[in-house]
């Protein structure tokens, strides 16, 4: 009796799992936006693999979903004559997509950028960098998260408006090949409640506009070293930390935009020994 429970109760698990099996079969295949944002970002463009040109690193599952931590490395090999002039950051499954686009200064020398963002639910996050001959590279990586976009502010408004568009710039000397490349480090953060337009006001229940600085260029005395053109996924105050070869130039200058139209600047002497 028991035997021939035991074989009803196996061939009916067996049933139950062949309908699951082909429920999953027959179900739709998760929507995949990539398609859609490389024709929307990009025009089409054609992209190749990249993983030789640029790595981009991010954790697994995010600890806190609003302010993930990205780094954007790049690779290219020694003997390439090429450039990396722009690199693109997608998260393709935020409500705005786009995250970022990062301009280099051609003659910088920038070979790692890094900031914080906000991811808003389990996400494939695309780098996508523009050499100097015209050629797309993407890689990719994928992220668990949930509702970054729509955390509350960490400071409350008059705080956040007391602190709007403070910066402060950090530089350092280069860990690990620092020494042999003559690479240097710098840091720039700005005081800015960068507002999605996600967030509920815990008190009014209504949604705070959308506020974030959406601009940043950086200078090393005339020459161009890094521009940033941003949206909301960037977290609150703004935190960008990248590499750059020092080209001998005296002086820092840095310029931030937000959406609306307020102008932070400042300037900073360069420095050329290690901290």
């Amino acid at each position: 009796m028991l035997a021939n429970r035991l074989l009803s109760l196996i061939a009916g698990v067996a049933m139950l799992q062949g309908a699951a099996s082909a429920a999953r079969a027959d179900a739709p295949a998760p929507y995949d936006p990539w398609p859609s944002l490389q024709q929307e970002i990009f025009k089409g463009r054609a992209m190749q693999d990249g993983n030789g040109v640029l790595a981009i690193e991010m954790p697994g599952r995010a600890e806190d979903a609003a302010i993930v931590p990205v780094t954007l490395r790049l690779k290219l090999p020694p003997g390439d004559a090429r450039k990396v002039s722009a690199i693109t950051l997608v998260i393709d499954q935020n409500p705005s997509p786009l995250a970022a686009r990062f301009e280099l200064g051609r003659d910088a020398g920038v070979s790692e950028i890094s900031t914080r963002v906000r991811v808003n639910s389990y996400t494939d996050v695309h780098a996508i960098a523009e050499l100097s001959d015209g050629q797309l590279y993407m890689v990719k990586t994928f992220v668990k998260a949930s509702g970054g976009c729509s955390v509350p502010a960490a400071k409350d408004a008059v705080e956040a408006r007391n602190n709007l568009g403070q910066i402060r710039f950090r530089q350092f000397a280069k860990a690990g090949d620092g020494h042999s490349s003559g690479a240097r480090e710098a840091q720039i953060m700005i005081g800015h409640p960068n507002n999605s337009g996600l967030q509920m006001d815990q008190l009014t229940r209504a949604y705070t506009p959308a506020f974030f600085v959406n601009e940043m260029q950086v200078w090393l005395d005339d020459a161009p070293v890094l521009s940033m053109e941003g949206g909301i996924s960037i977290s609150e105050n703004p935190n960008f930390q990248f590499s750059y070869v020092p080209t001998g130039g005296k002086q820092f200058r840095i310029e931030a935009k937000d959406t609306e139209g307020h102008v932070f600047q400042g300037e900073w002497k360069a420095e050329t020994s290690g901290m």
